[in-house]
C-alpha cells in the first residue's frame, strides 16, 4: 500500500512516498481503509526528531475512513462502516491502511460522505473530511477541559493559539461545558476575527495577555513568554494546563513554592501518553466529540490538501499560518511528484 514514511529527521523535504506491507488488526485492533488523516503539530515533533521514533516512521495521529477488518474480541463494527479514530498510540494514518485499538475509534453515520460536502441522508452533516479533523483536536478539548482541568460552570478560560486546529475547538468545548468568560489570545492582528467564530467572548494579541485578567482555567500549547504569562493570569485555585510548545522556547521553570504560595495548579497533557494509558476515556471523549459535531455544536474549519502535498502542510503548521484544521486526502491523492 501508499505510505509517506520519515526516513529520516529533517525539515518537511524529508517526507518522502513509499510501498509498505498492508497492516493487519491484532486482538482488540480495527484496521481502517483511510478516506483522510488529519495534519497536526504532532506529526512536525516527529519528523523532526523531537520524539524519539523508530525510522522509516510512518506519521499520522488521526484517520477518518471505514472500517477493513475486525480483530479478534472486537464488537460493534463491521467491514466498511463509516468511523473516525485516533491512530496516536502507534501513529500510521499517513497510508491507505491504518490501524488502531478499537476503543479510540467512534462510529460514524451510515451515509456519512466520502467526499468534502455534507450528505442530507445523514441528518448529521458531518462527512468523512470534517470527521478526520476532530479525533485529536476535539477530544483533547473535552479531556482537558472536563477530565484535566475540570472545569466547573460559570468559570472563567484563557487559551492560547485560539485561531489553530486545538485552540478553535477549546473555546467551543468550554462554551459547551458551561463555562463563564471565554478568552482567546493569538500570535496576529490577522488571527483576531477567525479566532471570534470559535465561541470565544474576546480575543486578544497573545503580547496583551498581562492586561486581559485572572482566569480559573488557562491552556497554554505555545511555550515560552506566554507560558509565564499564563501563570501570571491565574486566579487563586486557578488551573494552568501545559500541553505543548509551539513556539520552541526555552522550557520556563515554575517554582513549586509560588504554587504553594498562591494556592495554583500546574498539569501536563498529551493525547498520545494518555490514550496510551486510558484509551476508554480517549475513546469516550472521542465518541462524545463526534455527536458533538455531528450535532452541529462544534465548528470545524477544515481545508483539504492533497496527500502528494503532505510537505506544503507541514511547511504551513511550522510557519503558524494556518487556521482551522488541514486534512489530507488520501484516498483520491496522487502521489508525491506527480504532476
Amino acid at each position: 500500500m501508499r505510505a509517506v514514511v520519515i526516513p529520516e529527521f529533517g525539515e518537511a523535504e524529508v517526507l518522502r512516498e513509499a510501498a509498505i506491507a498492508v497492516p493487519e488488526p491484532g486482538a482488540g485492533q480495527v484496521s481502517i481503509d483511510v478516506a483522510y488523516a488529519g495534519a497536526n503539530f504532532a506529526e512536525v515533533l516527529y519528523r523532526q526528531g523531537v520524539v524519539d521514533v523508530p525510522l522509516p516512521f510512518v506519521p499520522g495521529i488521526e484517520v477518518s475512513g471505514r472500517i477493513r477488518a475486525v480483530g479478534a474480541g472486537v464488537e460493534g463494527f463491521v467491514v466498511g462502516q463509516p468511523v473516525a479514530a485516533l491512530t496516536i498510540v502507534d501513529s500510521g494514518g499517513y497510508a491507505e491502511v491504518a490501524v488502531t485499538d478499537a476503543r479510540l475509534v467512534a462510529p460514524l453515520a451510515d451515509g456519512t460522505a466520502d467526499r468534502t460536502g455534507s450528505d442530507p441522508a445523514t441528518g448529521t452533516g458531518l462527512d468523512l473530511a470534517t470527521a478526520a479533523a476532530l479525533p485529536s483536536n476535539s477530544t483533547t478539548a473535552f479531556l482537558v477541559l472536563d477530565q484535566i482541568a475540570r472545569l466547573a460552570p460559570g468559570e472563567s478560560v484563557l487559551v492560547h493559539a485560539a485561531a489553530g486546529g486545538v485552540g478553535s475547538q477549546l473555546g467551543q468545548v468550554a462554551r459547551l461545558l458551561g463555562a463563564g468568560r471565554v478568552v482567546g489570545t493569538v500570535g496576529s492582528a490577522a488571527k483576531v476575527e477567525v479566532a471570534r467564530g470559535f465561541g470565544y467572548d474576546e480575543v486578544i494579541l497573545r503580547a496583551e495577555t498581562g492586561t486581559a485578567g485572572e482566569f480559573d482555567v488557562v491552556v497554554d500549547m505555545v511555550g515560552g513568554p506566554a507560558r509565564q504569562a499564563s501563570l501570571d493570569r491565574l486566579a487563586p485555585l486557578g488551573r494552568l494546563v501545559v500541553m505543548g510548545n509551539a513556539s520552541g522556547a526555552q522550557d520556563v521553570g515554575i517554582s513549586a513554592n509560588e504554587l504553594w504560595f498562591s494556592n495554583k495548579t500546574v498539569s501536563g497533557f498529551n493525547l498520545a501518553a494518555y490514550s496510551a494509558v486510558h484509551p476508554d476515556r480517549a475513546g469516550q471523549a472521542l465518541r462524545r466529540a463526534a455527536r458533538a459535531a455531528g450535532d452541529g455544536e462544534l465548528r470545524i474549519q477544515v481545508e483539504t490538501l492533497p496527500l502528494d502535498q503532505v510537505v506544503e502542510a507541514h511547511r504551513r503548521i511550522e510557519s503558524g499560518s494556518t487556521t482551522g484544521k488541514l486534512v489530507l486526502d488520501v484516498a483520491g491523492s496522487a502521489r508525491i511528484g506527480d504532476s
